[in-house]
Parts: structure tokens; sequence; C-alpha cells
């Protein structure tokens, strides 16, 4: 008599894990595995050894054909590739954030929750800007306070159109020397599913009091990522980081400090609320302080917001200046500011060697936020071609922080600014206006811009010493630029052409024929060339520098994959 015997059963395992997700930890659930032992037979006759071998080499046959036609069975759907689809995406309203009036800080040294005094008497804002349209027809487009109340309406929206075949000459709807208390908006809709070509700057203005000086800045189009480089939170010198929020979304933002020893944790610079149409102030002392070179990156999930930090100095009781440093271009191997009027070499030696005047000087401000070292080479091109640096031209700028490049020595005059590395960074330019100690001073900060291409729309603040500034980088460059005026019209083009290597500006008149100049449709071709506005008053230490912006982009197209 025989026992019957059970064969051992053949181990499983399962195992299941959960891909990564960006900004957040992979969570992957461990392997587990299931085996079951069967009994060894008590006996081991002949014939049970043959059954038992027969039965295994059954078993071992089935197994192998499961596998053999599991192989040949076609994939799921889920895992078939499927090629990416292009989507086309509506064209959305062109937006552009005004900053409000500078404010001077009063009683709070640091913190989240400024108080801010009366200004001067004198100090005024006021916002320019202008909307392209074509053929007759201008798109819907005003200018608005943050909550939605209209401002002004630019163009009530599309009316009856030029008849197919018309001249597709430009026009414009302009708002000029507007007088604002606070945040604005310009807004443009869509037309024929291109985005507008609008834009749109402030300008602040003071003659007495501790913020003196003219600061300007772009109505910049809201991001969920964008870099602000020129700060500092020494004694006496004033940075207040202004978030705003333009979309019917909140916006949860997150900084990111660079300082001159590196990245700074900061308490408080996380999950910073800030609700559908408000804005939010943040002392950048209360983060970091002490900090002679700050930049700051600004990121937001949910609604986009529009970045700006307004900077005032303060040496003893004279005022050192007042400017909104603005977002300029991503981290790149190459950054390029133009638009720098620099004083007297002797006379800057002379002030910024005397103390609390070190940073009146002109200077270039480098940030690499990644792991490895900048070789970083700095070329200034001027009038006549290229100044050399006293320092030699080569800096290497640290990992994780924030270096300083003086640009003392270079020849008076103004001056496009070009860096290059093999390494990713953040580049902006100081620059200041004054000689003398004992009265006020004005600062500006020109961030980087882009590369101009075709029908860059250029507005241009009323009042002062105005000035377009090109620089064209290593061959030449052709620069069109068409004045847009106070009456609606886009003026005859005149050219520029621009050699390789120098920096070209054009005078801004006050009107062409009976109407006041209020910007510029700038178009640009050959080389790589940039611009920028250089603002500056008559008889006084005033300054201050805008970037040209981007120029507005039409339908766009993007990749869709479907999966799960």
């Amino acid at each position: 008599m025989h026992e019957h015997t059970t064969p051992p059963a053949t181990p499983e395992a399962q195992s299941s894990g959960d891909a990564g997700k960006p900004l957040e930890d992979a969570s992957t659930a461990h392997p587990e595995t299931t085996a079951d032992t069967g009994q060894r037979p008590v006996q081991r006759g002949r014939k049970t050894a043959f059954v038992g071998l027969a039965s295994a080499a059954m078993i071992l046959t089935g197994a192998g054909a499961v596998v053999a036609g599991g192989s040949l069975l076609p994939p799921p759907e889920s895992s078939r590739v499927v090629a990416a689809a292009a989507a086309a995406v509506p064209a959305g309203a062109s937006v552009g954030v005004c900053p409000g009036p500078a404010r001077l800080l009063e009683g709070t040294e640091a913190g989240t929750d400024p108080q801010f005094s009366p200004v001067s008497a004198t100090a005024a804002s006021a916002v320019t800007g202008a909307v392209l349209g074509a053929a007759g027809v201008l798109p819907a487009s005003r200018l608005s306070q943050l909550d939605g109340t209209t401002a002004v309406d630019i163009s009530e929206g599309p009316g009856q159109g030029a008849s197919a075949g018309a001249p597709q000459e430009l026009l414009a709807g302009a708002v000029v020397s507007r007088p604002v208390e606070q945040v604005s908006v310009l807004s443009a809709e869509a037309l024929a599913n291109q985005k507008a070509s609008a834009a749109a700057v402030m300008k602040f203005t003071a003659t007495d009091g501790d913020l003196q000086g003219t600061a300007a800045s772009n109505c910049h189009q809201p991001s969920n990522d964008q870099w602000i480089a020129g700060a500092s939170t020494t004694v006496g010198r004033a940075s207040v980081l202004v978030l705003t929020n333009a979309s019917t979304t909140p916006a949860t933002v997150s900084l990111e400090l660079f300082g001159a020893k590196g990245q700074i944790q900061a308490p408080g610079s996380r999950g910073l609320l800030v609700a559908p149409g408000s804005s939010r102030a943040l002392v950048l002392a209360g983060l970091a302080p002490g900090e002679t070179q700050l930049s700051v990156r600004v990121r937001s999930a949910g609604g986009p917001v529009a970045a700006v930090i307004q900077q005032s100095v303060l040496r003893g009781l004279t005022p050192g200046g007042v400017d909104f440093i603005a977002p300029g271009a991503a981290p790149a191997v190459r950054q390029v500011m133009t638009g720098l009027d620099i004083q007297d070499p002797a006379g800057l030696a002379q002030l910024t060697g005397k103390p609390g005047y070190e940073d009146a000087g002109p200077a270039l401000h480098l940030t690499v936020p990644g792991p490895s070292d900048a070789v970083v080479e700095v070329r200034m091109y001027g009038r006549d071609g290229q100044e050399a640096l006293p320092s030699g031209g080569v800096i290497t700028a640290k990992a994780g922080a924030v270096t300083e490049v003086s640009l003392a020595g270079v020849p008076a005059g103004q001056y496009t600014v070009a860096a290059s590395s093999d390494v990713s960074f953040v580049a902006a330019a100081r620059v200041t206006r004054g000689l003398q100690e004992d009265q006020a001073t004005d600062v500006a900060w020109a961030a980087a811009g882009v590369r101009l291409g075709s029908q860059h729309v250029v507005p241009v603040p009323q009042g002062g010493i105005r000035s377009l500034v090109f620089g064209a980088l290593d061959t030449r460059a052709t620069i069109t630029y068409s004045a847009i005026t106070s009456d609606g019209k886009v003026r005859a083009p005149a050219t520029a052409d621009i050699a390789g290597g120098t920096t070209s500006s054009i005078a801004v008149p006050e009107k062409d024929g009976d109407a006041d100049v209020v910007g510029y449709v700038v178009s640009a071709s050959g080389d790589a060339a940039y611009g920028s506005v250089l603002v500056q008053q008559d008889g006084r230490s005033d300054i201050s520098t805008l970037a040209f912006l981007a120029a507005a982009a039409g339908q766009e197209t993007v990749p869709v994959t479907l999966s799960y």
C-alpha cells in the first residue's frame, strides 16, 4: 500500500509600485511573496517515484505551454505606444500687470506685513500703453484696476473690418499718461485667434522726500516661474517683493532665495497664498536680512502671478534712489542687458570710496542656481565697439550663489553687456546717476532681455529724456522702428543699421506731428540684437531702464499624449 503525495506548489510573487511625481516623494510598495510547502512521502517505492516524475513532467509541460501561449497573446490596449498628436491651443488674452506707485516703508524693519507711509507731495505715477490692430480692426482692450473696475476703455472691440484684399496697415489704441494710485492691469482680447500685441509701462517720479528719483516698470505678463536679480537687504536698503494675482484662480507661491554665500533657507518663504484679484507685499529683510546681493526665484502653483521688487536706498539722510526691479530672462548660458548709461569713472571711483556708497557704482550680478560653478565671460559693447573690463572679463561665479562683478573703470557712455558661460545662470546689471555725496542719487537695474524678433510693442513713458538703446553682438543687425502716437496712428517706419559689437541709441521725440509719441513697433533682422528704453530727467540724476518685452505669440500647438 502506498501513500498519496502532493507535489510542492510553485512559488508566486507579486509586486506593485507608483511612479514618482514632480515635487513629491515616490511611493513604492514592497513586493509580497507567498509559497506553500507540501509534505514529503514516507515511502519512496519505484512506482511512487515514477508517478511523481510523470506528474512533475506533466505540470512542467503544462506550465511551459501556458507561458508559451501567453507570450503569443497581443499586449493589452493600455500598453500600446500611441504617437503624440498636436492640439491647437486657442490664443488667450494679452495681460500686463503694472505695479502700483512706490511707497515708503514705515516702522517695519522686517517681516511680511509692511506698513507704508505717505509719499512726497511731488510724487506722481502714470501708465502709458498701446494696443495694435490691423486692417481697420482693434481688439477689445482696456486699462482696469485689480478689482476689475475699468479705468480706461481703449477699444470696445472689433467693428466692421476692412474688406478682403485691403492693405494690412497697422493702427493702434493708446492710453496716455493715465494717473494711477494702485496696481493696474492692461488687457487685450485675442483677435482672429491671434494674441493681441499690447504693452504698457508705469512711471513713478518724485522730486522730494526719501523716494526721490524715477522708477519705471513694464507691465509684465503673469507667470508661474520667474527670476528677479538685484535686491539688497542691508542697512538703508528697503526691498519689498510685491506679488499680484490678476487671475480668477488662487495662487500658492514659493520663493527660492540666493545670496552671496549661497542659497538661503528662509522660514515663511513657502506656501504663500495670493488670492484672486489681490496683491501681497513681502519685506525681503524679514526672509534674508543683511544680504548685499539677493536674487529671488518666484514659483506659483494655481494662478500665475506678476512679481516685482520695489527697492529704495537711503544713505543716512540722503536719498539714494528708487527702482522697480523686474523679472529677467530665465537661466541660460548667455544673458544680455542693454541700456546701461555709465558715468565718469573717476567721479564714480571717488564716490564709491566713501562709507555707505559702495553700491553707488555700476555692477553686474550673476546668479548660478545649479550645482556647478560657472566660468563667465563678460563683454561690454559701447558706441565704438568692445571695451575691455579692468578685471579682465572672465569671472568664476559660485554655484548656488550670487556673484557681483564691478563694472568700474569703463569709460562713460551707453553700453550693452553680454555674459556667456557653459553653465546656465541669471544676470542683471546696476547703473547709478549722481556723483555728489551730499545730493540725492538714483539707481536703476537692467534685467536680462530677449533677442529681438518681429513686431515688439515698446511703450515709452511720458516726460523726461527717453532713448531707444540697441545692442548688436557679433555681426550687423538691422532695426526697423515705427512710432505709435496718441491719435491711434502707427507712423512710417525708419531703419537703423547697427554694426556688430556696438551699442546705438535713438532719441525719442515728444511728438510726431501733432500727437504725442507713446511707443514704437520694433522689428529686427540680421544678427542677434537686444533693446531697451532708457529714461532720464534733464537737470536731475533720475534714471530708469526697461528691457523690451517679447513679441506677442499667435496660435500655438502643443503635443498631447493620452495615457493612464
